[in-house]
């Protein structure tokens, strides 16, 4: 045992006000992704105030809780809350006027960000698996940006959690890089299961039949990626290089179809970005060495994808225009969530020789007329609803999965397009479609 090492630790363990003395007016402050966000801390976060600190940034992705600071415009002036990927608490703020987005591809979220500090301090506020006898602790659920945050000199204020999994890669941080320690013991947040729909099969089993043994994937969350993950567990040989684990990785490797021996890049391991999930998957991570999390810059960025083995990403929209651009992150001007690293994986299967994108998508959609009244609405459309953010553009578009079929995009005119597209839309609307497509001159 280091004496010294424990000595050190100790010395930098702090109740929440005095770690939250540790910001200062102005400071930038960035929090962890998802299940990484200190939930203690940012709980009481919004009591800076009171210690007359005045003009903070803070900067969150796919954050979790609803806290103070972004429930009320009383906390604006202390912290200013911009948000790189929304969840249900962002899009009230949002609505409210108390946070705004920042458009950005996910393996370059900090490298932008940090251009715009101008002298600020960079504060990182995360949580930490416990630490070893060698002074080490573990960013735990990912380190999407963390670590590189750390690496460009952010000031860490840590919650070190005995409940978080202990993970390997670009997730060890020495003791001597921490500011601050604040030991909590909150429940790792979890996931709800999502059922796997009857849309959600049929989709999942028309992308399987276009993955090939040995392949390495990429799979978000939801029904339709479960049930891609669902109908692979047949496959042989697939590795994994993808900016999110999940449950369903879990699965493949479980059972025996993932095994990372063809990958280009770490062979042997699952790499990723970061997890969020269940219980069972927290539990598989821990002390696992078979997956490595590493950096998003390099792990999301397009040229590293394009090297992997039959590279093949599985990402899901809100709505694809006839031209094959699609919307996936806002309805309209309203945004719903960001473009994370949807762009990244898509251009970088295609990087790779024998590489492949899947957009997915059900072919409909239940909405709200002006009367309030459901209504069905085809999720592919003449053109994309007006302000709605084009997420991926349709010069990267590659194949587009619904329940009613596949159209392979890429390398297509404009008329080929529509006429695939219009295929797969729900057989309702395609009379409809096709006159519109004819009215812009597609058809």
């Amino acid at each position: 045992m280091n004496t010294d090492i424990h000595e050190m630790y100790k010395s930098k363990v702090k109740s929440i006000p005095e770690a939250l003395n540790v910001i200062k007016s102005n400071d930038c402050i960035l929090t962890g992704l998802g299940g990484s966000e200190p939930i203690s801390i940012l709980s009481s976060l919004h009591t800076i105030k009171d210690n007359n600190v005045m003009g903070c940034e803070l900067i969150n992705c796919l954050p979790m809780g609803n806290y103070e600071f972004i429930k009320s415009h009383d906390y604006m002036d202390s912290i200013l809350v911009n948000g790189w990927f929304y969840t249900p608490p962002l899009r009230k703020a949002h609505a409210k006027g108390i946070t705004t987005f920042i458009p950005q591809h996910l393996h370059q979220a900090l490298t932008k960000k940090l251009f715009t500090l101008e002298g600020r301090r960079l504060v990182l506020l995360v949580v930490c698996s416990p630490m070893d006898d060698h002074g080490y602790l573990s960013l735990s659920l990912g380190c999407t940006y963390e670590r590189d945050a750390i690496d460009n000199g952010a000031i860490v204020i840590a919650e070190v959690n005995p409940n978080f999994p202990r993970t390997f890669g670009d997730t060890i941080v020495h003791i001597s890089e921490i500011k601050a320690l604040v030991e909590t013991c909150n429940e790792v947040p979890a996931l709800p299961e999502i059922p796997i729909t009857e849309k959600d099969k049929k989709i999942g089993k028309f992308v399987a039949e276009l993955i090939e043994d040995g392949s390495t994937i990429q799979l978000g969350i939801g029904g339709i990626p479960n049930a891609v993950a669902e109908a692979l567990k047949e496959k042989k040989d697939l590795g994994i290089h993808t900016e999110m684990f999940t449950d369903g990785m879990v699965d493949l490797i479980q059972c025996g179809a993932v095994n990372n021996s063809r990958k280009t890049l770490y062979k042997g391991k699952s790499v990723a970005t970061f997890a969020l999930g269940s219980k069972k998957l927290y539990e598989f991570l821990d002390n696992n060495p078979s997956v490595v999390f590493l950096n998003g810059k390099w792990t999301n960025d397009p040229h590293v994808i394009g090297q992997n083995h039959k590279m093949v990403s599985i990402n899901t929209t809100i709505e694809v225009d006839l031209f094959g651009q699609c919307a996936s992150e806002s309805i309209g001007p309203n945004q719903i969530s960001g473009t994370g690293g949807q762009s990244d994986t898509a251009v970088g299967a295609q990087i790779c020789p024998e590489g492949k994108s899947f957009i997915t998508l059900y072919s409909t959609a239940q909405v709200k007329n002006e009367k309030g009244e459901k209504i069905t609405v085809s999720k592919i459309t003449p053109l994309l609803k007006q302000g709605a953010a084009v997420s991926l553009s349709r010069n990267d578009v590659d194949y587009v999965v619904t329940e009613y079929g596949v159209a392979w995009l890429r390398g297509r005119s404009v008329r080929e397009r529509a006429e695939r597209l219009i295929n797969i839309a729900h057989p309702d609307f395609r009379k409809e479609l096709r006159e519109e497509a004819e009215k812009m001159k597609l058809l």
